[in-house]
């Protein structure tokens, strides 16, 4: 946003200019703090799982930036009247139980009275500057490849009006619920030069941020981006999509060339996502070992969707083909 002020201190190595997941802090030469906060309203039904998902969401940027998360503090709002105190509880434990699964220690947060129920988490980690990764340092050659695949928005939406098959109601929250802690690894390897993680603005959406702040474009093969499951196409035929969803679908028509691809197809490129997976841009060089590195830690998915072209001469756009 071009009216949010931003901080003139030399030690921000990285701040909210660039879209990127999380801001950071210089500690000293070689070490700096990755900071994040996130939090949603309820998008299942059941107290545990949101709070594990709304966690996993909060501590994923961390990863994506390549750090470890070190504390977090809960971040809750909730209608006193509507909502039992054991609910709230059951919200807790599912944070604290996502969060101590990556060694995150939650030390306090603070509650506030709200019309409908929020959570998330206010995130610090630690992160050695040589090894960040951040959504600016994309180059021409990099290929693009995707750890999980899309559809949670369409997903949740089937949830909440009660047409999602059970079986995709688990997939879904099993997959939401897992944090991308494979970011931390691949760049203490060294293996990838770029990456955002895959939330609320959809592929697309940050895709488009990270061409802007790397100032370079994108082709996407979107016959190569996997979704959760075939129910998916179906649900968007039903017109389960998220608002999100929608505005995301409008907000890319002047960045994204579609070319061919059909209506279904934009949809899914687009949908909002909640705890989605990492994008990364990886050189083709090291490509054979990020992937491996992906098999090895059972990530949902490591698809090749793409890859990064030189910026073009009306600034940075996307190519989606297939």
């Amino acid at each position: 946003m071009p009216q949010l002020p931003l901080s003139l201190d030399p030690k921000v190595i990285v701040n909210s200019s660039t879209f990127d997941d999380a801001g950071v802090y210089r500690l000293d030469r070689h070490r700096a703090l990755v900071q994040t906060v996130d939090f949603f309203t309820p998008i299942v039904d059941d107290p545990f799982s949101y709070g594990q998902i709304a966690a996993a969401n909060s501590l994923s940027d961390i990863f994506a930036m390549g750090g470890r998360p070190l504390t977090a503090l809960n971040i809750v709002g909730f209608p006193a009247d509507l909502v039992r105190p054991r609910v709230i509880a059951a919200i807790l434990r599912g944070g604290l139980a996502k969060a101590s699964e990556v060694g995150c220690a939650i030390i306090g947060g603070h509650s506030i009275r709200n019309p409908e129920p929020i959570y998330g988490l206010a995130v610090t980690g630690m992160i050695d500057v040589r090894r960040l990764t951040t959504n600016a340092n994309a180059r021409p050659g990099d290929l693009l490849v995707l750890t999980k695949p899309l559809g949670t928005g369409i997903a949740t939406t089937a949830i909440k009006r009660g047409v999602a098959s059970r079986s995709l109601q688990k997939n879904v929250i099993t997959l939401m619920s897992q944090v991308n802690t494979v970011g931390a690894e691949l760049s203490e390897l060294r293996l990838v030069r770029a990456a955002t993680d895959v939330t609320g603005y959809g592929l697309m959406g940050h895709l488009v941020s990270l061409c802007r702040a790397s100032g370079v474009s994108a082709e996407v093969d979107s016959s190569a981006v996997p979704m959760i499951a075939d129910e998916i196409a179906d649900l968007i035929e039903q017109g389960c999509i998220p608002g999100g969803s929608h505005e995301n679908l409008v907000a890319t028509t002047v960045a994204v060339d579609w070319g061919s691809v059909d209506d279904s197809r934009r949809v899914l490129l687009t949908d909002a996502q909640t705890s989605g997976g990492l994008l990364l841009c990886v050189s083709s060089a090291k490509l054979e070992k990020v992937l491996g590195v992906l098999r090895q830690r059972r990530t949902p998915c490591a698809a090749v969707i793409g890859r990064i072209i030189a910026r073009r001469r009306r600034g940075p756009r996307i190519c989606v083909k297939g």
